[in-house]
């Protein structure tokens, strides 16, 4: 049961707005200012937090984390934590979140990067397998098949979102949304019809990440560093993109990694995702009911295999095994470890419901009323896929499932979540940043 190992990374991050790296779900958003009503400055909100616990896998671990939004510019957003345990494990975690460039209204940039130390690392990838076994990571590869060592992992995320001017955001880049006790009471901006002229907001994206992993185990030292391009382009139709009721999105994107600086092999990913949403409408016990569905896949066009020296298969320009066709994790298949499995192609598909009580206790709790929280909600979840060595009928056949629960909250303008999945391999608990799609 990796539940306790799970919680331990996310909570280290839970105040940031994005905590790893955008290694799931569309990477860029709706640039939007959140207005809640029951905010002392309109428009402004900040969270600053210290925490603590303990867990096998960390050890005791204590840090502090926080953010603030709408300072400088009514969009922008700053996030860092920073934490360090008992067993070695140490992190900090900074970023800053679409900030509009001074010469171009509709241009926004944002970066993020992470350093830790961590004395677990888990990979579920190996760099050669036998003919007529499965390789490790793969589909029909065992959960215990898996290398965990001690070592680093540093990244550093740069993005940049041009916001088209068509649909929501003809007349500027940037949307105002106003809530009253979490809930949207401004016009949507999307979700009627399905037109990106009229509805809706569309937006270009360019990102360039970079990840440095080193894995130290008893014979040697191994690293693997990443530099790849991500080209994009976002149609969000919905209502309200950080709580949809209604409505759809779509994404798709091209990621190339040139093999350049220390980036030693050259590879490509192209992936489509798209998102539904159906309000279910109020009842007697709920603010909110939504049914939200998504899909996504993916290919590795570069993915080579080839025989070495001694008769066994070795994968080339591939992508690396937390990037491209994976899943397990935070945000897809989440009954299962993060990025249990990985290949060259991947059919991932899961429906959520959504169930926002009017009941309410926390909001009624003065000595808890710093956390802002305006409202929480109740999900369960069923999710289906799997990977495979190609865009074949494979992927269609023998998936993996896992269904859960989690508890949701709209904190300081911002969504956060506990997801818990159970899968054939165990369970699995993940803290985490917005919903998972």
């Amino acid at each position: 049961m990796d539940l306790r190992r799970a919680l331990a990374a996310g909570l280290g991050l839970f105040f940031m707005l994005s905590a790893i790296p955008a290694d799931a779900k569309p990477p860029t958003g709706v640039k939007s200012a959140i207005v809640r009503e029951e905010s002392p400055v309109a428009g402004k909100d900040t969270l600053v937090l210290p925490y603590a616990f303990s867990t096998e896998s960390l050890g005791f671990t204590t840090g502090i984390g926080g953010g603030a939004s709408g300072y400088g510019q009514e969009q922008l957003l700053f996030g860092a934590t920073v934490f360090g345990s008992s067993d070695g494990a140490s992190g900090s975690v900074l970023g800053i979140w679409d900030y509009r460039l001074p010469f171009a209204r509709r241009l926004y940039f944002s970066a993020i990067g992470s350093l830790g130390q961590y004395p677990r690392q888990r990979v579920y990838s190996a760099l050669a397998f036998e003919p007529g076994k499965p390789r490790t990571g793969s589909n029909d590869s065992e959960g215990d098949d898996y290398v965990e060592t001690p070592g680093a992992d540093n990244w550093l995320d740069f993005r940049l979102d041009l916001v088209l001017p068509i649909g929501a955001a003809d007349s500027s880049g940037l949307v105002k949304y106003r809530l009253d006790k979490g809930l949207l009471t401004s016009a949507p901006t999307g979700g009627r019809r399905w037109n990106p002229k009229t509805s809706g907001v569309t937006l270009l994206t360019l990102r360039q990440y970079n990840r440095y992993q080193l894995f130290e185990t008893d014979v040697q030292k191994f690293e693997r560093t990443i530099h790849p391009v991500e080209a994009g382009v976002l149609y969000d139709n919905t209502d309200f993109p950080v709580n949809p009721s209604f409505g759809s999105s779509q994404y798709l994107s091209y990621i190339h990694d040139f093999g350049w600086m220390a980036s030693n092999t050259q590879w490509n990913f192209v992936q489509f995702e798209a998102s539904k949403y159906f309000s279910l409408g109020e009842s007697q016990g709920a603010r909110q009911r939504v049914l939200a569905l998504n899909l996504w896949t993916g290919h590795s066009p570069s993915w080579n295999e080839k025989p070495d020296v001694d008769g066994n298969t070795v994968v080339v320009n591939r992508p690396p095994h937390y990037d491209g066709a994976t899943l397990g994790g935070f945000y897809r298949m989440k009954g299962y470890p993060a990025h249990r499995f990985n290949d060259r192609s991947v059919l991932y598909t899961a429906a959520e419901y959504r169930y926002t009580p009017h009941w309410h206790p926390i909001g009624d709790i003065p000595w808890l009323r710093f956390m802002k929280m305006d409202w929480w909600q109740f999900v369960g979840f069923f999710e289906g896929g799997r990977v495979a060595n190609g865009y074949t009928t494979d992927l269609l056949q023998n998936w993996k499932t896992d269904v859960g629960f989690g508890i949701r909250a709209l904190v300081a303008g911002a969504l956060v979540r506990i997801d818990v999945g159970f899968s054939n391999e165990g369970v699995d608990g993940w803290v985490m940043v917005g919903h998972p799609f």
